[in-house]
């Protein structure tokens, strides 16, 4: 992967999503300019495990009354890295797993758009 990255003369690495580890050499090389998205609050159920609906199951079990994204950078401990912008809702008495992935995606697309905006502009 880093190989591909260099080759390509690639600034910005976005995982939207991708949960993988990524291998030493790719997290040096691109250290505050790899990002990714997560449906929490993190560090609120974030890490090993927590992913897709498992994190809006937790977020319903945990009796959170708020959750939200997070874009955030990434280094070696899964959701581990600076928050670079978070938003939040409100977990509403009937939310579901599903009914919370429904409303966060779009806030997910939001706040990853305008990250990249912001890298793209030299604002980080």
């Amino acid at each position: 992967m880093h190989n591909h990255l260099a080759d390509k003369n690639i600034d910005l690495v976005v995982l939207a999503g991708y949960m993988k580890k990524l291998g030493p050499r790719v997290l040096k090389a691109y250290s505050g300019r790899i990002i990714n998205v997560h449906p929490s609050l993190l560090p609120r159920h974030g890490g090993p495990g927590f992913y897709g609906s498992r994190v809006h199951k937790a977020v319903i079990e945990s009796g959170d009354s708020e959750t939200g994204a997070t874009v955030h950078l990434v280094n070696d401990d899964y959701d581990m890295g600076k928050a670079l912008l978070q938003e939040k809702i409100t977990v509403k008495v009937d939310d579901t797993p599903d009914s919370l992935a429904e409303r966060l995606h779009p806030i997910e697309h939001k706040l990853l758009i305008e990250v990249i905006q912001q890298f793209a502009a030299g604002k980080r």
